[in-house]
């Protein structure tokens, strides 16, 4: 009975070392993107950078539009612009991140700074989404 769990075991381990070489081989990186890959990440992460150091502000009313939703309006009154100011300044300092190191493929293959990509995105999981 151990020998055929040790064969099981030794089948498992095989299958996922090729499944996880066939998956990570799907990532995009420097080393297998094309050159028209490349220029596209760059463009999308230098207008994404230059749409959230012009949009930041929108931050506040959002944030207080938020807030009010999920926790009364008495709370999005108070709180809301608190964490508007707060959220303003971290798009506003990521945006001039990402224009500023937007020739980078960092983090990731010019993926964004922060979650939502830009202000007028939804806060969840689901990042394609409108409000």
């Amino acid at each position: 009975m151990s020998r055929s769990l040790t064969i099981l075991l030794l089948i498992v381990l095989i299958s996922h070392l090729f499944t996880g070489i066939s998956v990570a081989s799907g990532y995009r990186t420097i080393d297998n993107a094309s050159p028209q890959d490349i220029v596209d990440g760059m463009a999308t992460k230098g207008v994404r950078g230059a749409a959230n150091i012009l949009t930041g502000w929108v931050e506040i009313p959002k944030q207080i539009y938020v807030t009010g939703t999920e926790g009364g309006w008495l709370r999005g009154a108070v709180i809301g612009p608190l964490k508007g100011v707060g959220m303003t300044v971290v798009r506003t300092v990521s945006g001039a991140g990402e224009l500023l190191t937007f020739f980078l493929a960092y983090p990731g293959f010019y993926d964004p700074w922060i979650e939502p990509r830009f202000v007028w995105m939804k806060e969840s999981a689901d990042k394609d989404s409108l409000f």
